[in-house]
């Protein structure tokens, strides 16, 4: 009897395991989007789920503030999800250091990105890729089509038409000129400085000069973005000095201001608010012959946990995030997140569609303070937001702003202490 018993035991437990073997496996999703849990849930997982059985997909989103802190005390407490959308360079890189995200390296997939579009999720001598990219944001102006036919207005393509639009604006006097306050101070540098200075400093050229020491925030092309931003002052409207960037938001969409300086993060909002029709134009160059850069700034993308137990059907779906499809629905069902990816995605939102286009036009690249500059103290992107509010109040000259600038960053990094 013992025997028999011994036996239903063992056949009961094979079994078992052939049941769990068969079953789904459940791939979790760590992230900060929350406003995208419908989008997940309704067009990207069940778009993976049909061509991949045996692998179902769990969206599970935190809140954006808390999202770092969340994220790392799961992986502390090795309770992550399998997958983890990876923020830009700094905090995606101590993760894959601390050893949390697995190398992505040879991934196949990662053959459908460019360096520029890989650079925010390696290591610094760019050895090692450890999330697949998914998408990116361009800056550039939204503008009132309405507003410009009203006023008979061309579309800037240099700064000097630039400078003779908003000066039209003025004159008028119905429309503010342009939506932008200082208050929150990060605007200033994000969608002033850092949308209109790699027209100056070239992009990636600029930038990576600026990372190898070869060049200086002293440099005629660090500073005078500061002169051409103090410029603006005069258009962004009374009291643009305690202006928030929620208020600039509203300004634009009800039609009370002409031209809002942008990242195209602002187009799916701005759709639903504005009842009037947008346009978009690039960052206007000095010259009408001067080629021109845009910034295409590495946003979000996703990496493995190191620590899953379900290391194969997360690189299926990894591979799967870096394909056509997957850029195509994430594309078009976020107008103004940009897939990073090689392929030639058409989108349905005509706004999203001209930001995109630039990139056949221009070179991109990415905010300058991003990648390895903003490690140490003084931090130059906060500096940089400082900077910019005081270049357009006027508080101090752009020679004074590029000499603090250099000064704090060479303070602590060592290849502009020569």
């Amino acid at each position: 009897m013992a025997s028999k018993f011994r036996l239903a035991v063992l056949l009961t437990s094979t079994v078992l395991a052939q049941a769990a073997w068969a079953e789904d496996v459940t791939l979790t999703i760590e992230s900060w989007r929350n406003d995208d849990l419908t989008l997940w849930q309704d067009k990207i997982i069940p778009a993976f789920e049909a061509n991949h059985p045996g692998i179902k997909i769990k969206f599970a989103p935190s809140a954006p503030a808390e999202y770092n802190a969340v994220l790392n005390s799961k992986l502390n407490a090795g309770s992550a999800g399998d997958l983890i959308t990876c923020r830009p360079f700094d905090a995606s890189l101590a993760l894959f250091q601390a050893g949390q995200l697995a190398d992505l390296t040879d991934l196949e997939t990662m053959a459908n990105f460019s360096d520029v579009a890989k650079s925010a999720w390696q290591t610094d001598d760019g050895a090692h890729t450890f999330c697949v990219p998914i998408a990116s944001v361009i800056h550039g102006f939204i503008y009132n089509k309405d507003a410009f036919a009203e006023l008979g207005l061309d579309v800037p393509e240099t700064e000097d038409q630039f400078f003779d639009v908003l000066e039209k604006i003025k004159e008028d006097g119905t429309y503010i000129p342009m939506a932008m306050g200082t208050n929150d101070q990060w605007e200033a540098a994000t969608m002033g400085y850092q949308n209109i200075g790699p027209n100056y400093w070239k992009g990636e050229e600029g930038r990576l000069a600026l990372i190898a020491g070869t060049q200086k925030l002293t440099d005629p092309q660090w500073v005078e973005p500061y002169a051409t931003l103090h410029r603006w002052a005069p258009y962004l409207g009374d009291g643009y000095e305690a202006q928030t960037y929620p208020d600039s938001q509203n300004l634009f969409t009800l039609g009370r201001a002409a031209i809002y300086p942008a990242g195209s993060w602002e187009i799916a909002g701005f759709n639903q608010l504005a009842d009037f029709e947008m346009g978009a134009f690039k960052p206007p160059v000095k010259n009408a012959d001067d080629p021109c850069y845009i910034s295409d700034h590495t946003d979000i993308a996703m990496g493995l946990n190191a620590a899953s137990k379900n290391v194969e059907a997360a690189k299926t779906f990894l591979d799967w995030v870096g394909s056509e499809e997957f850029a195509t629905i994430y594309s078009n069902a976020l107008p103004g997140f940009f897939s990073l990816s090689d392929f030639d995605v058409q989108l349905d939102d005509p706004l999203a569609q001209e930001f995109v286009s630039w990139r056949d036009e221009c070179e991109s690249t990415i905010r300058s303070t991003y990648q390895i500059l903003s490690r140490g103290t003084p931090n130059l992107e906060n500096e940089t937001w400082n900077a910019s509010v005081q270049a357009i109040k006027g508080t101090a000259t752009p020679e004074e702003l590029g000499e603090s600038l250099q000064e704090g960053l060479a303070s602590w990094y060592k290849p502009q202490q020569h």
